[in-house]
């Protein structure tokens, strides 16, 4: 049976795309606007935690959580049919712009520039 094809012609060819590959297309636009949103979330989660470190003159990295972390993440890439090598590098890409933000919140509050208590977590912000 020949595939459906869709109204609008691919620029490089001047052919149709196939109606499955729109469809595909439009759930990897879905999926990516979910990490986006994920991302942000997690990014509210770990801000709030440079300001409690900050607070309590702990340091920006946790050398052992990471560890951790390293070896979960990878055990659910594997189960999850994901390169655990890939899973690995896209968390370090993440954690360091972490810890990067840990370090700034820290230097501000060394520098008396957000003295006090971290304000509450609003994961509706």
């Amino acid at each position: 049976m020949a595939e459906p094809f869709d109204e609008a012609p691919v620029p490089e060819t001047g052919r149709a795309l196939p109606a499955e590959i729109l469809a595909l297309r439009g759930t990897i636009d879905n999926i990516d606007a979910a990490l986006v949103h994920l991302l942000a979330e997690r990014f509210r989660a770990t801000h709030r935690v440079g300001e409690l470190k900050a607070t309590h003159g702990m340091p920006p990295a946790d050398p052992q959580r990471d560890r951790q972390q390293i070896e979960r993440l990878k055990t659910i890439a594997s189960g999850a049919g994901l390169d655990p090598q890939f899973a690995e590098e896209f968390r370090h890409f993440i954690v360091s712009e972490v810890i990067r933000h840990h370090e700034r919140i820290a230097a501000e509050h060394a520098a008396g520039r957000r003295a006090g208590e971290a304000p509450p977590l609003d994961t509706y912000s």
